[in-house]
């Protein structure tokens, strides 16, 4: 099984360089259903393999001036202050037992994969959805697509912070709908944003966790392998052709969630 999770995470890296997000969705499963760890820890050790590999994965835009760390700042400010805020009051006050239904009992594990798969099916929807919408000229937004991009800043925080997905599949859509940035700028952007978040959330409660350090960083540095393959790919692939079908394959993962975790 660890040979089929080592591969997955090669794969996660290659998404998150090709279209700057979508992999990081499939982290915690793979996590939890391939390397065996707890759902619980999967959700820490998600934020540093997706934070690492995103800001590995984020240089090379970064090198082709594919970056705008204005916008990055606008979105990802109150993004980070909901991880921390989620990461440090949020996630602690959920019990082992969430609740119970007819004799069936939901655990913290079976909640946070519940709430995970609940992520990814919207995720699936949002990357196999068809956009119609016309790359924008302008790089400027106006105070209010701003404060509505804050927003929603502050709601991928709390998801972060909640379950340990990147948001990337939220940010590109934020950034290019609302601050009008232009997709491959937006896909750099992302991963800026991404690596941010999922650092800040990782390191605001390590030391509540114990962390197996030799497999964290060897999943770590194969996606990272994944990242950089996916950004030389990015110069010869569209990665809007890719993300419906990358979606169906998610959408697939969040049902399997469901059914094994309620029904097997």
């Amino acid at each position: 099984m660890e040979i089929i999770g080592y591969t997955a995470a090669i794969l996660i890296g290659i998404s998150l360089g090709l279209i700057g997000g979508g992999g990081s969705i499939l982290t915690v499963p793979v996590l939890v259903y391939l390397f065996g760890v707890d759902a619980f820890l999967a959700t820490e050790y998600s934020l540093f393999v997706v934070g690492i590999s995103s800001l590995v994965g984020s240089m090379s835009y970064f090198k082709k001036g594919l970056v705008n760390f204005k916008m990055a700042l606008i979105f990802g400010i109150p993004s980070v202050i909901s991880i921390f805020l989620t990461r440090t009051y949020l996630l602690p006050l959920i019990p082992q037992e969430v609740f119970r239904i007819q004799g069936f009992s939901v655990t913290r594990n079976i909640f946070l994969l519940l709430v995970f798969a609940g992520l990814m099916i919207l995720a699936s929807y949002k990357m196999i959805k068809k956009d119609s919408s016309k790359e924008p000229l302008e790089s400027i937004p106006n105070n209010n697509n701003a404060f509505l991009a804050a927003g929603q800043g502050s709601v991928v925080g709390v998801l972060t912070g909640l379950v340990g997905a990147g948001g990337g599949f939220m940010i590109i859509p934020a950034l290019v709908n609302l601050l009008k940035i232009p997709m491959k700028i937006a896909i750099g952007t992302s991963l800026v944003i991404i690596s941010l978040n999922s650092l800040i959330g990782f390191f605001s409660s390590v030391n509540h966790m114990k962390i197996e350090w030799k497999l964290l960083i060897s999943i770590t540095a194969i996606a990272i392998a994944g990242i950089i393959i996916g950004s030389q790919l990015s110069r010869k692939i569209d990665g809007k052709k890719l993300k419906p079908a990358f979606g169906w394959f998610i959408l697939i993962m969040g049902i399997y969630i469901i059914t094994k975790e309620i029904f097997l």
